[in-house]
């Protein structure tokens, strides 16, 4: 028997310990919400002013049946869809050209920095007197708090391209279009993405606060109303509505990201 005809034939390694005892994602994903709702109900008994989980549900049932969690649901979902993607619209090509060309990272930096600090929040009062009360100054601060999380984290990207593949793309000749278009823009795209799922969240932290504008439909609008009535199966039933909701729209950016950036070694 030649070498290689013994090492064909020798068995497989046995799988390390841990790969053999891994659990599931979607098993761990299972409990932890079982988990979570246990400890939820748990403290409901314990005689902390907390509705239970089945007078929650049987809320958000009723709600749903007469249309007002629906109609309030779309209602937010369309002011967060919108504020996100002018955001991110305009933040993608404003990130790549502070990243790409340093005059404008100078003139640019300074007060998207500014801006920073500024939680989107404290818009609110100025948005409505120059704004008014309907719903551009809701989408205005969504739009506001989506776009400093994405631009910052494109500029990141692009400033952070390794310098060996940019060196290596000028010695085989490329020009800065093709070295921009096939080197910066996908070694960018993974904090692009990332950029996008903060300023996802940053958004629908916002909405609340942006639907205290006169708003007349909305979750928020409605744990505000309900919170007047100290309704609490109702606040509760607003945050899970935005959660879950929050956690579809992020699930989906994270299945966008893992086909873009197939390329990228991952754990």
């Amino acid at each position: 028997m030649t070498l290689v005809q013994a090492e064909t034939a020798a068995p497989a390694p046995p799988a390390p310990e841990a790969a053999r005892r891994r659990v599931p994602k979607a098993v761990l994903n299972g409990v932890s919400v079982l988990a979570g709702v246990a400890l939820w109900w748990g403290l409901s008994l314990s005689g902390y002013d907390v509705p239970a989980p089945p007078v929650v549900a049987a809320r958000m049932s009723g709600l749903i049946a007469d249309g007002t969690l629906i109609t309030d649901a779309a209602a937010s979902l369309a002011r967060v869809l919108t504020g996100f993607a002018l955001g991110v619209a305009l933040a993608v090509p404003v990130g790549f050209l502070m990243g790409w060309y340093p005059p404008v990272r100078a003139l640019a930096e300074p007060w998207i920095q500014f801006f920073r600090t500024i939680p989107p929040l404290a818009i609110i009062p100025l948005a409505i007197v120059l704004m008014g009360i309907e719903e551009t100054p809701k989408i205005f601060v969504i739009f506001l708090a989506s776009f400093l999380s994405c631009v910052i984290a494109t500029l990141q990207g692009v400033v952070g391209v390794d310098r060996t593949l940019l060196n290596a793309a000028r010695v085989l000749g490329a020009t800065d279009r093709v070295i921009f278009t096939r080197v910066v823009i996908p070694a960018s795209s993974p904090f692009i993405l990332v950029g996008m799922r903060v300023g996802l969240g940053s958004s629908w932290a916002t909405l609340v606060a942006a639907e205290l504008i006169a708003a007349q439909q909305g979750l928020g609008y409605r744990m505000q109303s309900a919170q007047l009535y100290y309704d609490l199966p109702t606040i509760f039933a607003g945050l899970i509505s935005i959660g879950v909701l929050g956690l579809l729209m992020d699930r989906l950016l994270l299945l966008a990201e893992r086909r873009l950036t197939a390329w990228q070694e991952t754990r």
